[in-house]
């Protein structure tokens, strides 16, 4: 696999000029293009006095979300630098359905986190758990602050399942550029998810792979993020809601958590 077409979330929250940069990079290393997408459903008219009020109300408020996707199309540019083909794709629809939507011709989607303490960005914003859920691609999760992804030391969360497979799969452009992949299973069952046969079938593909089996009291998603300071890696790949997502919301569980603190790059796939 290869990625062809990077898809990046854009939006006027202060976490999107690095998220913006960062996907640049990552079209630029991969020689994609790089799409941006913002989108902003028109408001419905309220409290219409007859057909004429309704339709200029439309009108005026079709116009106000045009001039918000406007003010983001020159940060989008901006960040994008130069040296890398683009695409800017506004809508006049909801955010999330809009960046689904375009996903379709995406290879790799790049959203924010949307953690508990993180700032507010606003209408154009995505969430990134029902993108993960919705897109049918993978999607690259970006903390704030983080302008840049050099993935030369990647930590692979290996829970065997149809999610981190595909995660694998599609994270397989970087894995094979890494200087170190780190295939790592978490928990006292660790020895039966069928770490060691991930890292031969990277190997195979050119990784520099090891194995590493964790059994901890700490919480898994504690565990992964810890390791992957340790080794200083700065890009985690995994399956997301191996369980249901329901489930994770109600009980908590390794993507939720991850969604709503990592401080690293995570690579998921659903």
């Amino acid at each position: 696999m290869d990625y062809a077409n990077v898809l990046v979330s854009a939006d006027l929250g202060e976490a999107a000029p690095d998220r913006i940069r960062l996907a640049a990079g990552v079209a630029r290393r991969f020689g994609a293009i790089l799409t941006g997408a913002a989108g902003h459903a028109v408001p419905t008219p309220l409290l219409v006095r007859d057909i004429q009020d309704a339709l200029e109300q439309e009108e005026r408020n079709r116009a106000e979300v045009r001039e918000i996707l406007a003010r983001v199309r020159p940060l989008f540019e901006s960040g994008a630098g130069d040296g890398i083909r683009t695409e800017w794709r506004p809508a006049l629809a909801g955010p999330l359905t809009h960046l689904v939507e375009q996903a379709r011709a995406a290879d790799l989607v790049v959203v924010g986190r949307r953690g508990a303490e993180d700032a507010d960005p606003g209408p154009l914003g995505v969430p990134p758990g029902p993108v993960l859920m919705e897109a049918g691609r993978p999607v690259l999760v970006v903390p704030p602050r983080l302008a840049g992804l050099k993935g030369t030391r990647v930590v692979v969360a290996w829970k065997d399942g149809p999610a981190a497979r595909r995660a694998v799969s599609a994270a397989l452009p970087f894995l094979r550029e890494a200087d170190h992949v780190l295939v790592v299973s978490v928990g006292p069952d660790a020895h039966r998810e069928g770490a060691e046969d991930v890292a031969g079938h990277l190997a195979r593909h050119g990784a520099q792979v090891t194995t590493h089996l964790l059994r901890t009291a700490m919480r898994e998603s504690d565990e992964i993020l810890d390791f992957a300071l340790r080794q200083e890696a700065d890009l985690v790949v995994m399956g997301a809601y191996g369980r249901s997502r329901l489930r994770e919301w109600i009980f908590g569980g390794v993507t939720r958590d991850l969604l709503d603190r990592t401080t690293l790059c995570c690579l998921m796939s659903h």
